[in-house]
């Protein structure tokens, strides 16, 4: 815990020309996660608390909310962008792109078929459950169970 605050302090970037891709993706997210979080807080918050009623007399509310919010999105992107150079977290995202480079992907047929297997399977295998039922019902209402 101690190395996380020393390193989210720092400006240096670690290994820097590697797993740029998964990296940018990761700040992304996370940036992006933190922003509509701090959004959606700014708009459920319409009222201030009850222990911070006197600020609702004008914009005061506004203002304050307002500043809470894109102060800490911004702390939130920087955590993020140090994150992303935390060294064993960073050698984690450099490993995930380098196996995805790894990853033989499909072509567009193949992607094509494959899909369509599954498709039709899932249909196949939801008529078979759905005579199952008919039968069991017409069993059970025959029965007058139902």
């Amino acid at each position: 815990m101690k190395s996380f605050f020393r390193e989210l302090f720092q400006v240096s970037l670690y290994k820097w020309n590697q797993g740029r891709i998964t990296r940018q993706v990761t700040w992304g997210t996370l940036a992006a996660g933190a922003g509509l979080g701090f959004w959606r807080l700014s708009q459920f918050m319409v009222q201030p608390p009850r222990f911070l009623a006197w600020l609702a007399a004008g914009d005061a509310w506004t203002v304050v909310l307002g500043s809470f919010c894109s102060v800490m999105t911004l702390l939130s992107f920087w955590v993020a962008y140090r994150l992303i150079n935390f060294p064993r977290f960073a050698d984690f995202l450099i490993a995930v792109e380098a196996e995805m480079n790894k990853v033989s992907w499909p072509t567009r047929a193949e992607l094509f078929r494959s899909s369509l297997v599954v498709l039709v399977c899932i249909i196949v295998l939801a008529v078979i459950l759905a005579v199952y039922d008919a039968v069991w019902f017409w069993v059970f209402w025959r029965l007058g169970i139902l």
